[in-house]
Order: structure tokens, then sequence, then C-alpha cells
């Protein structure tokens, strides 16, 4: 019997946060409360650009993921203590890595990981959002290519 193969999806939302840096969006994704906007919001006062927080549209075009926020959220990001604040944000921003939070990341990755997001694969880093060194972290594994 031959192999049933169905349509990838183009588009996917992620609940999570999403920055640019360098041009180059970096996913963060986790459960509530588990530090994605505070993740953002250190990596934008490190010099990252809001592409969107609290749902991230992710849509294949080509070979490529682009990242955007919903037009509700656009310019939109929690922070906890303060609410909701506006702030300039970038759309369509080519998605190069996805941050998993976990509580106890591994201290040595075995093998690179990725993770499927409308149809194409995207390098995956456990990380511990509220750690003081996350958001260097993360720069560091984004000039990496994630390895």
């Amino acid at each position: 019997m031959p192999e049933i193969r169905l349509p990838e999806v183009s588009s996917e939302t992620v609940h999570g946060a999403c920055v640019a840096i360098g041009g180059r969006a970096v996913l963060i994704e986790g459960r509530s409360g588990e530090g994605k906007s505070d993740l953002a919001l250190r990596l934008i006062d490190r010099g990252a650009a809001l592409v969107a927080d609290g749902q991230v549209v992710c849509h294949r075009n080509d070979k490529a993921l682009l990242a955007s926020a919903p037009a509700h959220l656009t310019g939109r990001i929690e922070v906890r203590g303060l609410g909701i604040i506006e702030m300039p944000s970038v759309e369509r921003v080519p998605v190069d890595l996805l941050i998993v939070i976990l509580d106890a990341p591994p201290r040595f990755p075995e093998d690179a990981r990725t993770r499927r997001i409308a149809g194409i694969d995207v390098p995956v880093l456990a990380l511990a959002a509220l750690e003081p060194s996350a958001p260097i972290k993360v720069e560091l594994a984004l000039k990496q290519g994630a390895r």
C-alpha cells in the first residue's frame, strides 16, 4: 500500500515570545510564568528588537520560516508588575533558533535537536530563562548556529 503523505502546514502559531537579534529571530517557548517575556525583555535591553510576545505567527516562505506578531499584539510585551507595555517592533524576521525553557536544562546537550514548525526544522536550545546568563547564552547559540 502506498504511503499517504499529508501536506505540511504553511503557518503555525507558537505560544511564546520572539525577538530579533541582528535580523535573525529567536523564538522563546515555555509554560506560563517561566520567564519567556522576561528573557525577551532582557534580550531587548541588550539590543534585540521585539517581534512578538504571547503568540508568534510563524509562516513558511519558500525555505525560510518567518516570525511576526498577530495584529492585535503587534508592538506589545507583558512586563510582570507593570502590565502591557508598547514598544517598537519588527515583523517577518527569519527564525534561526527556538529556545525551550526548562527548569533544569542538561549541562551538556547530547546532540543537536530540532523542531519542525510549519514544515521547517528549527534548531532547539534548552535554557533556564531566569538565569542571569540566559541572554548571553542565547546570543552565543545564535552566533554558533545553535550547535
